[in-house]
């Protein structure tokens, strides 16, 4: 019984753990701490040398917590990422996530050597260890510090965090081998590069198909997709690894594969894995967090902050202005990706590996990667809001986000009903405007069930269910924002239909049937008028988009945070495209 007993004590102070940082985060957003922070000081507290006491020295237990958590979150990070924004900025990315990671490395290494006592092997190790980035930690802070960023520069980091884990865990293995064997030939070296690249793309693509299949052929019990997903992508990165290639190279290519495809159950997975990832993080962290001796850190403490302040002040900011170099970055975007090269889960997890295989003083490779993730989430995680405000990387986001309701069809893939209550201010009720891929199914008006055309004209407070495409759900969430119009409004725009400046072209070309090019797509309306006028924008600026006429109503900074659309009256637009028709048919048939 005294076993038993044990076991149901280790469950209550590991569930009171999780319960601790959960709750713990609540404050840190309200302070707006990292939360990865929080969650490493409550496990350090917790641990045998903090006030708590419990003792955890289990290192394969948390190595295996960790590969399960960070293979969720790879797999959610390819699963949220559009396959436009991939390719856009694939050159750049990769770019950073391979010779970014390799040359960080090599520029922390004589650091590493010189303060830490170490040979040159040990010490590429050490910055191997801490040279992926973790952006995880970053789009939180962004997105609680109510920030856009510019569209390239975010998805340079997304594509560039879900692509250099592979390539850091491929170093830190190989040095760990020669530590271990004594010796590695460079052609060795290429062979193991070469097949962990092509193998961990055979069997991410292959396994992002195969989950898709069954998804979309296999009828599974309602509410068992979204797990069959979660556990499908932990077998894809656990197969990758047990055939010796990059098991998180696979899994973020299988979520890439996944995500861009119509499956059924989307939203439910996405609002899943959303907890999962949340929960995996958190439990991740706060084992990482027991394993740390604060008299012990003392040992090495100064040779960690060395290497810290290398890392975040010399050696990221060199690599990642000789990889953007040639890709025409503005330098204000280039200082920025520099300073958000936050370290956090990968950098811990891979210091896991030494202890792991028992190298010996393997305890020091550990200490100094949670010195520098600890840091790095004080000093550069407290300020990317700032940095990117200063910088003039992001956007303010003023627009609230309506509640909006999905569910989905069973029999068919294409379409899902969208459901919103409507608002006095928002555009669907004061101009009727509603895209033209999406059509209303029926209205709920006090409790009773009506059909479209029985609660003509809908009133506010109603809630309003239309079919839509799963991927384009979002996009009607700015038509059911309660966005009051301004006191004076312009009289030059049609009624008093208002956007934010954060809109992307994308949206509003899927709206209006507009032709965007394909890398304009997840460009914001105030980048449009930037890039169109050459210079800051101002009050009653007007950018013409096809027969949309886009008017700045409100800026600040030179930046457009609210924009107008005039448009044109529909026998206009209708002659508009009447003439573009034919003159296409004219080009089409001079061409052949």
């Amino acid at each position: 019984m005294a076993s038993l007993d044990t076991v149901s004590i280790a469950i209550l102070l590991g569930s009171l753990l999780v319960l601790a940082g959960i709750l713990s985060s609540l404050v840190a957003l309200r302070f707006g701490a990292p939360l990865l922070l929080v969650f490493l000081l409550v496990g350090m507290l917790a641990g045998e040398g903090g006030p708590g006491g419990v003792k955890f020295d289990d290192v394969r237990t948390a190595y295996t917590v960790g590969s399960i958590a960070l293979a969720l979150i790879l797999f959610d990070g390819g699963l949220r990422t559009k396959l436009a924004t991939f390719r856009n900025v694939l050159a750049p990315s990769v770019l950073l996530a391979t010779a970014g990671v390799l040359i960080t490395t090599l520029l922390t290494a004589p650091v590493a050597k010189l303060v830490l006592g170490v040979g040159w092997i040990q010490a590429l190790l050490v910055g191997a260890v801490v040279a992926s980035t973790d952006a995880a930690a970053v789009f939180l802070l962004i997105n609680s510090g109510g920030l856009r960023l510019r569209s390239r520069v975010r998805a340079t980091l997304e594509v560039e965090s879900g692509t250099n884990d592979p390539f850091a865990v491929f170093l830190v293995l190989l040095l760990v081998e020669i530590l271990l064997a004594g010796d590695s030939s460079w052609s060795h070296i290429a062979v193991v590069l070469v097949r962990d690249i092509v193998l961990g793309c055979i069997i991410g693509i292959g396994g992002g198909r195969v989950i898709t299949w069954v998804l979309n052929r296999v009828t599974l019990a309602q509410g068992l997709h979204a797990p069959f997903v979660a556990v499908s992508a932990v077998v894809v990165f656990a197969f990758g690894n047990a055939v010796h290639t990059s098991g998180f190279l696979a899994v973020y290519l299988a979520g890439l594969v996944v995500g861009n495809r119509q499956t059924r159950a989307h939203n439910s997975v996405i609002v899943f894995l959303d907890a999962v990832t949340w929960l995996a993080q958190i439990v991740m962290f706060v084992l990482l967090g027991l394993l740390v001796w604060p008299e012990r850190l003392i040992g090495s403490l100064i040779g960690a902050v060395a290497v810290a302040l290398v890392l975040m002040f010399i050696a990221r900011p060199v690599a990642v202005f000789l990889c953007l170099t040639p890709f025409k970055y503005p330098w204000r975007e280039k200082v920025f990706i520099s300073w958000v090269g936050l370290r956090g889960a990968v950098g811990i997890f891979l210091a896991s590996i030494p202890m792991l295989v028992g190298l010996p003083a393997a305890y020091m490779f550990f200490d100094v990667a949670f010195v520098v993730v600890l840091l790095s989430l004080l000093v550069q995680g407290w300020t990317v809001a700032f940095a990117a405000r200063k910088l003039d990387i992001s956007f303010s986001r003023n627009d609230p986000v309506p509640r909006r309701i999905e569910l989905d069809l069973p029999g068919q893939l294409a379409r899902e009903i969208v459901g919103y209550p409507v608002p006095a201010n928002s555009p669907f009720l004061r101009r009727g405007l509603i895209p033209t891929w999406a059509r209303p199914t029926l209205v709920i008006r006090k409790e009773e069930i009506l059909t479209p055309a029985e609660a003509e004209p809908v009133q506010e407070g109603d809630y309003v269910y239309l079919l839509a495409p799963p991927e384009k759900a979002q996009a009607l969430d700015r038509f059911f924002v309660n966005m009051p119009p301004p006191a004076k409004p312009d009289p030059a725009l049609l009624g008093d239909f208002f956007v934010n400046g954060t809109a992307t072209l994308g949206a509003l070309a899927d709206i209006y049937g507009l032709q965007v090019a394909a890398d304009h797509t997840e460009v914001s309306l105030a980048e449009f008028f930037t890039e169109n006028l050459g210079r800051r924008a101002k009050a009653g600026d007007i950018v013409q988009l096809g027969p949309i006429a886009l008017l700045a109503h409100k800026v600040e900074k030179g930046h457009v945070t609210t924009v107008g659309l005039r448009l044109a009256e529909p026998e206009e637009a209708a002659d508009m495209l009447g003439r573009i028709k034919s003159l296409w048919k004219r080009l089409t048939k001079w061409v052949g």
